[in-house]
C-alpha cells in the first residue's frame, strides 16, 4: 500500500514515514499543498494522510479537489482541532476519515488499513488465495497453515499480488506500490524480491511469471499453467 503524508511539521512527517515503512507501507512526504498536488498527479497513491492546515495550498482545497476526481485516493484528514463541528466540516469536504492530533500511531495504521479495504474495489480484511492467507493488519502470512516469515518488502509485494486476485501485476506497478518515490526505476529490486518471496513461500511456487507482462498468484500448480513461465 502506497501512502502520501502531507504534513508541514517535519518531525511528525518523518516519524509517520518511518513508522509506516516498518508496517510495510511505501510512504512519501509532501511538506506543503503545492508539493502534495504535484506528487498526487505524478504517482498512484492508495491513500493520502492530509494535514488540514498546511501552507501554499490549504488541506481543505486539496481534499475538495480529490473529492471531485474519479478514482482519487482515499483521504485521512489530520487536524489539531477535535470538535464535532471540525470533524463534520472535514468530512463534508470529501475526507474519507478524520483523525485529531495528537493520535496513537496504531490507530493511524488501523484507519489506513480500513480505508484500503473500503477502496474503489472492496477488499476482505484477510486476503486468501492459492492456500495463502495474508492479514495486512497483523502483518501475518500463512501458507497451508504454516507461518511464513517475510521481510517488510516481501510482505508488501505479496499483498499487491494478492489484491490483484489472480490478475497480472507488472514489475512497474509493483515498484510503484511497494517502494517509495526514491526507488530507481531501473533497479532489479522487484526481480530479487520475487525470487526471495518464492523461496520463503516454498514449493510449488504460487507466483507465476507471465512473459512480457509481469507476475500473478496462480490458484493451481503453475507447472500446469498455460502461457506462464516460472522464473525471474
Amino acid at each position: 500500500m502506497r501512502v502520501l503524508i502531507v504534513e508541514d511539521e517535519s518531525f511528525l512527517a518523518d516519524a509517520m514515514q518511518r513508522g509506516l515503512r516498518l508496517e510495510a507501507f511505501a510512504a512519501d512526504i509532501a511538506r506543503d499543498g503545492a508539493e502534495a498536488l504535484e506528487k498526487i498527479a505524478a504517482n498512484s497513491y492508495d491513500a493520502i494522510v492530509l494535514d488540514r492546515d498546511i501552507p501554499i495550498v490549504h488541506g481543505d482545497e486539496i481534499c475538495a479537489r480529490l473529492a471531485r476526481t474519479p478514482g482519487a485516493p482515499s483521504v485521512l484528514m489530520l487536524t489539531a482541532a477535535s470538535t464535532l463541528a471540525e470533524k463534520v466540516a472535514g468530512l463534508e469536504l470529501g475526507a474519507d476519515d478524520y483523525l485529531a492530533k495528537p493520535f496513537d500511531f496504531e490507530e493511524l495504521v488501523a484507519r489506513l488499513h480500513a480505508l484500503h479495504r473500503r477502496g474503489t474495489v472492496a477488499r476482505p480484511p484477510v486476503l486468501e488465495q492459492a492456500g495463502i492467507s495474508l492479514d495486512p493488519f497483523r502483518r501475518e502470512v500463512l501458507r497451508g497453515g504454516r507461518y511464513v516469515r517475510l521481510s517488510r518488502k516481501e510482505f508488501a509485494v505479496l499483498a499487491v499480488l494478492m489484491e490483484a486476485r489472480g490478475g497480472v501485476v507488472s514489475a512497474e506497478t509493483l515498484l510503484e506500490k511497494a517502494w517509495d518515490e526514491n526507488a530507481d526505476p531501473f533497479t532489479n529490486a522487484v526481480r530479487i524480491t520475487i525470487s526471495t518471496l518464492r523461496k520463503r513461500l516454498g514449493d510449488p511456487t504460487p507466483i507465476e511469471t507471465v512473459s512480457g507482462a509481469g507476475y500473478r498468484i496462480a490458484d493451481s500448480d503453475p507447472q500446469g499453467g498455460v502461457g506462464a513461465t516460472v522464473g525471474f
